[in-house]
């Protein structure tokens, strides 16, 4: 895995650890390889994760793979949801009629469930990207990554009227095979991604567009924000990633559950 430093610091609960944002660039090999390692005992989940019961348990490997098959792409959006970037992302992705994954932080989704809903209703997909985004939480113990995985599940669920994550992805890619295990018992495939687009780093947008291209070959999951900071430059890049990924035959779809 490939860890790099970022500021995260807008994340009231997590300001320590959120100084190292870690992010995971791994291929698939390195996926397959780690998701192998899992091993050790199925997790129990809190029954009041989340409303309802139809909760079935999906695969625990780490997803990277498009269900829209060898040109297909998954666009992921990650800390969010923004009441200032995440409506002018979706007015891209509908503009290209694009499906992308966001992957929510619990208090984010909770401050802003309006937000949430129009995700949901513009057929996009939810992911659960833990209560605080706490990059070091593979070094915290169990009961810790348990309190994160599901109430930030809970609090997704409730804000988007009952509509469940279809993934769980670790902050900075810090999965341990107790929280895979954990999120795949929910119901929710651990997400990973092949394209570190570097938007976090607010790079220029003439950059972000270059390292998409550049990494394409790496795999077809895309990792971009839409909060944490100034999101112009992403949105930008995503104005001109979008038509261009489609001219050279691209499709979009959602990561392989």
């Amino acid at each position: 895995m490939a860890r790099h430093g970022s500021a995260h610091g807008w994340y009231g609960k997590v300001a320590g650890a959120a100084l190292g944002v870690t992010v995971l660039a791994a291929g698939a090999s390195l996926w397959t390889a780690q998701a192998d390692a899992v091993r050790g005992p199925s997790p129990r989940a809190a029954a009041s994760a989340t409303p309802g019961s139809d909760v079935k348990p999906v695969a625990e490997t780490i997803a990277h793979a498009s269900d829209q098959g060898e040109r297909g792409l998954n666009i992921t959006i990650d800390d969010g949801p923004d009441p200032v970037w995440t409506p002018q992302m979706l007015d891209i992705l509908r503009e290209y009629g694009v499906k992308a994954t966001f992957c929510m932080v619990g208090t984010q989704a909770q401050a802003h469930p309006d937000l949430v809903k129009k995700v949901v209703a513009a057929g996009h997909r939810l992911c659960d990207h833990t209560v605080s985004h706490d990059t070091a939480m593979d070094a915290k113990p169990q009961a810790y990554q348990s309190q994160q995985i599901l109430d930030a599940e809970r609090m997704i669920t409730e804000a988007s009227g009952g509509v469940r994550p279809m993934y769980y992805r670790a902050p900075g890619g810090a999965f341990t095979p107790y929280s895979r295990k954990l999120a795949a018992s929910r119901g929710m495939r651990p997400l990973g991604w092949n394209v570190d687009s570097k938007d976090f780093e607010r790079p220029g947008t003439d950059a972000i567009v270059a390292t998409v291209q550049r990494e394409l070959p790496n795999g077809p999951t895309l990792l971009f924000h839409d909060a944490g900071g100034d999101r112009s430059q992403t949105v930008d890049a995503l104005r001109r990633i979008l038509p261009q990924l489609k001219e050279q035959g691209y499709s979009f779809g959602f990561p392989t559950r």
